[in-house]
């Protein structure tokens, strides 16, 4: 597995476009940013998840997870103006899509990104 990180929302259709032309399978997680004081995601269920997402693609040949920071608990709580949530629907965080050249296709959202079962049948279908 691959991991890229889109620090910024400028750079993410650049990224995810390199991305799918690899031909390899290509997922793409929005999660809450991690803070500076603790070096994890503001997002609780985004710390339970991550391992386990990454855990899961290790087990998909040549995949790519791009890693899509949503910004600070302020920036993503209650605000439906988020490009992500306008652009893409993100419902809630954590979300995993599956992407391909055709967009977002796919999603696991919250507590199913935990489910190591559910990821892992997502991924590998």
């Amino acid at each position: 597995m691959k991991s890229v990180r889109v620090n910024k929302v400028e750079d993410f259709d650049a990224q995810v476009n390199e991305a799918v032309e690899s031909g390899n399978p290509v997922f793409v997680l929005f999660f809450g940013t991690e803070e500076a004081e603790t070096s994890e995601s503001w997002c609780p269920d985004c710390v339970i998840a991550d391992p386990l997402v990454r855990k899961a693609l290790l087990q998909v040949k040549d995949s790519i997870l791009l890693e899509a920071p949503v910004g600070s608990r302020n920036e993503w709580k209650g605000n439906t103006t988020h490009p992500y949530r306008v652009r893409f629907n993100v419902p809630a965080l954590p979300t995993l899509y599956k992407w391909s050249a055709a967009g977002a296709g796919e999603t696991l959202v919250e507590e199913d990104c935990a489910d190591y079962e559910k990821l892992t049948k997502f991924v590998q279908n």
